[in-house]
C-alpha cells in the first residue's frame, strides 16, 4: 500500500477558500487508479485534506479521472471539465458540478448525465485527446476551451466553442509546432504587458499578451511561448517564432511537469502549480510508501523589462514561513573558496543571495566558448574565469553530498556574453539507482543590471530556485542520505578563477506548512 499524486487539477477560489485538486492514487505509490484528491486552504500555506472529489466509477472514466480545469460561468456558477479514460481507453471529456453550490468546501461532485460531452474528433487518435483548459468567453458571448493533441508528430492545441459546456463545435487549431509530439496539460492565459497583476482568463485586447503552455509527453518538460491571441481567427501567434512552444522557453528547467494556473480574484494575481515527480525507482517509492509532490505555488506575470519571458515567484504567503534570519553582506569569495553559512538548520531554508556582476576587466579575460551549457560545462566542479559560483544546499559537512545552485558567465565565439543558471544534482546523494543530472539554461541579465541574484527554497529533498527575479526557474528532487536534519549545511562557493563578491545573503529558517484532515471529518 501507499499513495502517489501527480498533475494539479482545477485549482480555484470559492467562497473564500482556495481549492487544490490533484491526480491521486490512494492505493499505491505508483501511477494508476487515478482519482482526484482534494485539499483546501484559506492562505495557501495551511491546508486541510478532504475526501476524494471524484473517483473512476463510470464507463467514461473507469480507467482514470484525468486532468481537468474549472470555469466560472454567469452568476459564479462553477463547472469542472475533465478527461476520462473510458472502458476502452478512449480519451473523452466529461463535465461535473458541485452537488451543493452553497458548500464553500465543495465536498461533493456530480457528474453530468450528458457525459461524455466531447469525444476525439475526426483525425485525432483515441488516446491523443486530453486535458481541457479553463474556458474563456469572447466578445461574441461564446465560451471556448482548448485541448491538447497531436497530428502525426506535430503537437497541436484544438479549440472548441460552446454556449453551455454540454454541446461543442470544433473551431480551429489554436496553434501547432512540427516535430514536438503529443501536447498535454495545455494552459492558455492572458498576462498584462505592464505590472504584476494577474488577469481573468477571458481578458484580451490592448495591453494584453497571451501565454500558451504545453507539457510534452515525449520529453516530460513544460514549454511555453508568449504571443497574441487572434479571437477572430482563433489563432495564437508567437511574438518570436524562434521561441515558439518547444523551441525556446520552459517554465522550469528541472523536475517539473503538468503545470496548471488559475486566476485568484482575491489578490488579483495568477497562480501556477507544478508537479514534481521522482528520480528514484518504483521499488524505492513502494518501500517509502509515497511518491511525488508539488512545488510551492508561484505567482506568474509578464516580464516588462525583457519583454520576452514570464516571471515566476513564490506567492507572498510563503514569506509567512520565514524565521531566524541570518544576514551576510559584502563577502568576497576568492577563487576556489567554499564558505559555510551558519544556518542552524539546513533542511528547511529560504535563501536570497545577490552577487555583484563581474567587472569589465574580469570579463575581458573570458575566452570565447560557443558550446557552453549547464549540461556540458562540468557542473559545479568545472572551472572558468567567471564561474561556477553560488550555493551548495543540502550539503554534508565534508561535501560528500551537495546540491549546487550556481551561475556561470560565458562568452560565445562572436564575443557575446551569456549568464547561465544551473543546478548540479550529481553529488546530491550517495544512494544508488537514481536519475540525477545537471540542469539549467541561460538567464537574461540586462545591460543596466549590475548584479545577478537567486532565491532558493530548500525543503528536505526538494530545491527550488528562481534566478534574476524569477526569469528562470529550476526544481531539483534529491535524495540525501547524510545531509539530513542537523547534518545538512549550507555553503557559498566560488570555483571560478576570479574572485566574486556577495553583495548580500539573507537566509531564513523556513517553517513547515500544515497539512491536516479537515476537522469535521473526524467528528
Amino acid at each position: 500500500m501507499g499513495q502517489t499524486h501527480a498533475d494539479p487539477n482545477g485549482p480555484l477560489v470559492y467562497k473564500g477558500w482556495y481549492h487544490f485538486f490533484y491526480q491521486y492514487n490512494p492505493a499505491s505509490a505508483v501511477w494508476g487508479n487515478i482519482t482526484w484528491g482534494h485539499a483546501v486552504s484559506k492562505d495557501l500555506v495551511h491546508w486541510f485534506y478532504l475526501d476524494l472529489a471524484m473517483v473512476p466509477d463510470r464507463w467514461y472514466d473507469i480507467n482514470g479521472v484525468w486532468t481537468g480545469s474549472a470555469t466560472f460561468l454567469a452568476n459564479e456558477t462553477l463547472v469542472m471539465l475533465y478527461t476520462g479514460s473510458t472502458n476502452e481507453s478512449v480519451q473523452v471529456q466529461n463535465l461535473a458540478f458541485p452537488e451543493d453550490p452553497s458548500d464553500p468546501l465543495l465536498r461533493k461532485w456530480v457528474k453530468s448525465e450528458a457525459n461524455p460531452v466531447l469525444v476525439p474528433p475526426k483525425g485525432i487518435g483515441t488516446k491523443d485527446f486530453r486535458d481541457p483548459t479553463t474556458g474563456w468567453i469572447g466578445e461574441d458571448g461564446i465560451w471556448r476551451i482548448a485541448i491538447g493533441s497531436k497530428v502525426g508528430k506535430t503537437g497541436v492545441t484544438l479549440v472548441f466553442k460552446t454556449k453551455d459546456f454540454v454541446e461543442y463545435e470544433q473551431e480551429n487549431i489554436l496553434h501547432s509546432v512540427n516535430g514536438t509530439g503529443m501536447w498535454e496539460c495545455v494552459d492558455f492565459f492572458p498576462v498584462a504587458v505592464s505590472g504584476i497583476a494577474g488577469l481573468d482568463t477571458s481578458a484580451n485586447g490592448g495591453g494584453v499578451k497571451h501565454v500558451l503552455k504545453a507539457s510534452f509527453d515525449d520529453d516530460r518538460y513544460d514549454y511555453y511561448a508568449i504571443g497574441t491571441y487572434d479571437l477572430e481567427k482563433q489563432r495564437f501567434i508567437p511574438d518570436d517564432p524562434a521561441l515558439d512552444v518547444g523551441l525556446g522557453l520552459r517554465l522550469d528547467y528541472g523536475k517539473y511537469y503538468a503545470s496548471k494556473s488559475f486566476y485568484d480574484p482575491l489578490k488579483q494575481r495568477r497562480i501556477l502549480w507544478g508537479w514534481v515527480g521522482e528520480n528514484d525507482s518504483e521499488q524505492d517509492d513502494l518501500r517509502k510508501g509515497w511518491a511525488s509532490l508539488q512545488t510551492v505555488p508561484r505567482a506568474v506575470w509578464f516580464d516588462d523589462k525583457t519583454k520576452a519571458n514570464v516571471i515566476q515567484w513564490p506567492i507572498e504567503e510563503i514569506d509567512q514561513l520565514r524565521s531566524v534570519e541570518l544576514v551576510v553582506e559584502n563577502e568576497l569569495l576568492r577563487p576556489g573558496s567554499v564558505v559555510e553559512v551558519g544556518a542552524t538548520d539546513g533542511v528547511q531554508l529560504d535563501i536570497e543571495v545577490v552577487f555583484e556582476f563581474p567587472d569589465a576587466a574580469a570579463i575581458e579575460e573570458v575566452e570565447g566558448d560557443s558550446v557552453y551549457s549547464c549540461s556540458n560545462g562540468g557542473g559545479a566542479a568545472g572551472r572558468g574565469v567567471l564561474g561556477p559560483f553560488g550555493l551548495l544546499a543540502l550539503a554534508e559537512k565534508n561535501l560528500t553530498e551537495q546540491t549546487a545552485v550556481y551561475f556561470y558567465v560565458a562568452k560565445s565565439a562572436d564575443g557575446q556574453f551569456q549568464t547561465f543558471f544551473c543546478h548540479d544534482e550529481t553529488r546530491s546523494s550517495l544512494a544508488s539507482d537514481l536519475t540525477l543530472g545537471i540542469h539549467g539554461s541561460s538567464v537574461p541579465v540586462l545591460a543596466d543590471e549590475k548584479s545577478i541574484s537567486v532565491r532558493t527554497l530548500v525543503d528536505h529533498s526538494i530545491v527550488e530556485s528562481y534566478a534574476q527575479g524569477g526569469r528562470r526557474c529550476i526544481t531539483s528532487r534529491v535524495y540525501p542520505t547524510q545531509a539530513l536534519n542537523g547534518a545538512a549545511k549550507l555553503f557559498l562557493f566560488n570555483n571560478a578563477t576570479t574572485a566574486v563578491k556577495v553583495q548580500s545573503l539573507n537566509v531564513w529558517h523556513m517553517d513547515s506548512v500544515s497539512m491536516l484532515p479537515y476537522p469535521q471529518l473526524n467528528r
